[in-house]
């Protein structure tokens, strides 16, 4: 493999991330829309070119595209994430970010670059979220290890970044690492972005669905230093 930068390998030529690039293309282009792409694109605020396709209708083809080959290494995830993300239309991406979600169990810490790279390139909500929750908050749990670059993470000047590392343990539940995840909305608290005060309100609110007094009390003591936003966010299902 080649290297793109930051020591993230480049997509190689070839093997398994060929053929799915192939059938890919051909069956999302095959049915594209381009009025409804043009709305998408207006919708997600200009942050790609979109083909047009439904997600009902964007799985179907996916499915279409994987069946038959074999399960992928890390080498192939790596490979096919980063040439859907070559690709100028959203939902190449998205069908970069499924597969990653679908096959993470298969991969070690080393897919943990190649994530940054896809959350700091292209960067909207629609793709940030799902590779904080469903990629790397897998790989961290698998990895404990990695948890030091979640705490580089949350101080990065990037907010996509620093919005990955608050909700990379969106779905761990009794597993969350509370002081990690308080300090976290700490560190951030005054950030003037909207979409880091949100995710602050939104990492709490679906922590306080495992210990919402635990929330409860955390939001009380630092209620000076979180925005209104994240303070809303955080108590909207267990009250002030």
């Amino acid at each position: 493999m080649s290297v793109t930068g930051a020591g993230v390998p480049g997509a190689p030529a070839g093997g398994l991330a060929a053929t799915v690039l192939d059938r890919l293309t051909n069956a999302y282009a095959g049915a594209a829309d381009p009025v409804r792409a043009a709305a998408m694109r207006a919708y997600m605020k200009d942050v790609a070119p979109f083909l047009g396709l439904t997600t009902p209708v964007r799985r179907a083809l996916s499915r279409t595209v994987v069946a038959g080959l074999p399960r992928p290494g890390e080498a192939d995830c790596t490979a096919i994430a980063l040439r859907c993300w070559e690709l100028p239309e959203r939902e190449y991406h998205y069908f970069a970010v499924d597969y990653l979600r679908r096959h993470v169990g298969r991969c070690s810490s080393g897919l943990l670059p190649v994530t940054r790279h896809l959350i700091s390139t292209v960067s909207w909500w629609d793709t940030v979220d799902l590779l904080a929750a469903h990629v790397v908050g897998p790989l961290v749990a698998a990895d404990p290890a990695l948890t030091a670059e979640m705490d580089a993470w949350i101080a990065d000047d990037d907010l996509w970044i620093a919005r990955a590392a608050l909700l990379h343990q969106l779905r761990y539940k009794e597993r969350t690492d509370t002081g990690r995840l308080f300090a976290y909305c700490v560190r951030q608290s005054g950030h003037p972005d909207f979409f880091v005060r949100k995710a602050i309100g939104w990492c709490l609110r679906e922590y306080a669905k495992t210990d919402p007094e635990a929330v409860r009390v955390f939001v009380e003591r630092e209620r000076g230093r979180l925005a209104p936003l994240s303070v809303r966010e955080a108590l909207k299902n267990i009250g002030s």
